[in-house]
């Protein structure tokens, strides 16, 4: 078989590796191998508490606040049975508002390990980010210009170049900055990237008053108001040129000199018998085509977008000082009517929106206004318990009217619920990977369940299944004696997964033995190496179509 066609690629220092840390005590970062637990691991949640009306029958499918790390919560959706049948491949549109890179994150700004430490930081969670998209859905990255040329470069090479939508140009500020150095800096951009660019398709802008007060209805047509338009063009459409009679009797040689009609004698004669045809009020004009009003699109979307219409970094920080009592502890928050244009665009009610940089909650609340289903995760428990959690809680009980509020008639409604990331189950010890003391007893079972892609469904010795391979968890060792007494437990064609934290001599040949296709892991090794093919897969796969 034919090799793969290399294709271009943006290369930084500490690409092949996983990033640990942004930076260490010394504010550098620092890059781990493939092989490190933190690289792969699927990390175990645990829902904390709901607000509001939820789906009692299942907790995995409403709207989800994750408290953790947005890698973590991103492997969680792409990974975890439970979460995966709910968002991969079914997520319409995902906004993210990632550090800006511009020395508020990282303390070496002209170095290249900022540049790289960013874009490791970003290329891990883009990757998952692709596999969590419908088809026809997409993403909408928010930066200044420190990265952006850079995250272009990013984003062909995971979602490929021609999948690249278009540029949206904000202007943030309704004035100039007197303070500026050089320019003032009035603009951030919002990248657009499709799934699949021939399936996506953007929502039209509602129309405005201005645009429809051409549209009239001089002949009370009861199909409403309409527009003329013109039957001449400049170039042959159809037969090109024939003579018409009008309604008056006055003859029309046909278009002026160079020019042709848009339809056939015999199409225009259709139009004429079905009144799309205006000859003017006395009959004798040259033919026009009544356009409807209900007939045309909406607001085409443009990618210059003004403050005018959808706010400024003022309003948005006059949005969060409103609701949290003159607080404000955010830089660059976004204001709601920015968000709503996003999601208006890229979404329709009932769709799933995902936004891995929660911070204030923003996204999630005006997808929450706007009817939408939403998930976000923030990494700062202050910042969930001081901000996100009591913002989303207002929305629900429709103590939040500022915003969008008012525009999309909202009073409140639904609910969502609170999910916290756990800390690893893996410690790095002098004398390899360990696992932790907390991962024991059913903990344990359900990391591991999550870790290999595994229903989790306790039953007796059982800890989940996928499809007839059954798993079972075993937090000390597993011997010939505990082979024997799961394999007796299985039934049909069932197979079993075991795991263990010590494999016996002896108990992988017997399994062998009684069950063909069974196998055993020894935690954390095998574990960590099936997460890594899973990364290896991931690379392979971004940007190919």
């Amino acid at each position: 078989m034919a090799s793969r066609a290399p294709r271009l690629e943006l290369v930084w220092p500490g690409k092949d590796q996983f990033l640990l840390v942004p930076k260490d005590s010394t504010g550098k970062p620092v890059w781990v191998e493939r092989t490190h637990p933190a690289a792969s691991e699927v990390r175990l949640t645990d829902v904390t508490g709901s607000f509001g009306e939820v789906d009692e029958a299942n907790p995995y499918a409403g709207n989800l606040l994750f408290t953790g790390d947005s890698l973590d919560m991103l492997r969680g959706l792409c990974e975890v049975p439970e979460y995966r049948r709910e968002y991969r491949g079914k997520v319409r549109l995902i906004y993210i508002d990632p550090p800006f890179n511009t020395g508020q994150t990282f303390s070496h700004y002209d170095d290249w390990m900022e540049h790289s430490t960013w874009l490791s930081f970003m290329r891990d969670r883009l990757l998952l980010a692709k596999e969590l998209l419908t088809t026809d859905g997409s993403i909408w990255i928010h930066l200044d210009d420190a990265e952006v040329h850079r995250m272009r470069m990013l984003m062909d090479e995971v979602f490929g170049a021609s999948n690249f939508i278009a540029t949206v140009v904000w202007q943030k500020v309704y004035s100039p900055k007197a303070s500026a150095r050089h320019l003032s800096v009035d603009q951030d951009y919002i990248l657009i990237y499709a799934n699949n660019a021939e399936a996506w398709r953007p929502n039209d802008l509602p129309r405005t008053a201005g645009m429809d007060a051409a549209y009239t209805n001089p002949d009370n047509d009861p199909r409403g108001p309409w527009k003329a338009g013109d039957l001449v063009a400049n170039k042959p459409y159809s037969l090109g040129r024939y003579p018409i009679t009008t309604p008056s009797g006055r003859v029309v040689d046909g278009p002026p000199p160079g020019r042709y009609w848009r339809v056939s004698e015999d199409r225009l004669r259709e139009l004429d018998d079905d009144n799309r045809i205006w000859w003017g009020k006395d009959g004798a004009n040259v033919p026009a085509l009544k356009r409807f009003l209900t007939d045309v699109r909406g607001r085409v979307p443009q990618t210059l977008w003004m403050f005018a219409e959808v706010g400024h970094s003022q309003t948005a920080k006059d949005e969060i000082k409103r609701l949290f009592a003159g607080q404000e502890p955010f830089s660059t928050p976004k204001p709601e009517r920015l968000l709503e244009r996003v999601i208006y665009l890229g979404s329709q009610p009932g769709d799933v929106v995902l936004d891995c940089f929660g911070g204030s909650g923003t996204t999630a609340a005006v997808a929450h206004k706007m009817r939408r289903r939403w998930v976000t995760s923030e990494i700062l428990p202050e910042t969930v318990e001081r901000f996100t959690r009591p913002r989303l809680e207002m929305v629900v009980k429709g103590e939040d009217q500022g915003g969008i509020s008012m525009d999309v008639g909202w009073t409140g409604g639904g609910g969502f619920r609170s999910v916290n990331v756990a800390p690893s189950m893996y410690e790095v010890t002098p004398h390899g990977v360990m696992l932790a003391e907390w991962a024991t007893n059913g903990r344990f079972a359900r990391a591991v369940a999550g870790q290999l892609g595994f229903e989790w469904a306790p039953d007796g010795l059982f800890a989940g299944s996928r499809g007839r391979m059954r798993l079972a968890v075993f937090d000390g060792a597993v011997g010939e004696e505990e082979v024997r007494h799961v394999v007796g437990r299985l039934s049909g064609k069932e197979r079993v997964t075991i795991v263990a934290q010590v494999v016996l001599p002896g108990a992988e040949e017997l399994l062998a033995q009684l069950s063909r296709g069974s196998r055993i892991k020894k935690a954390p090794r095998d574990l960590l190496t099936e997460a890594t093919k899973r990364f290896k897969r991931r690379l392979s796969e971004g940007g190919a179509k």
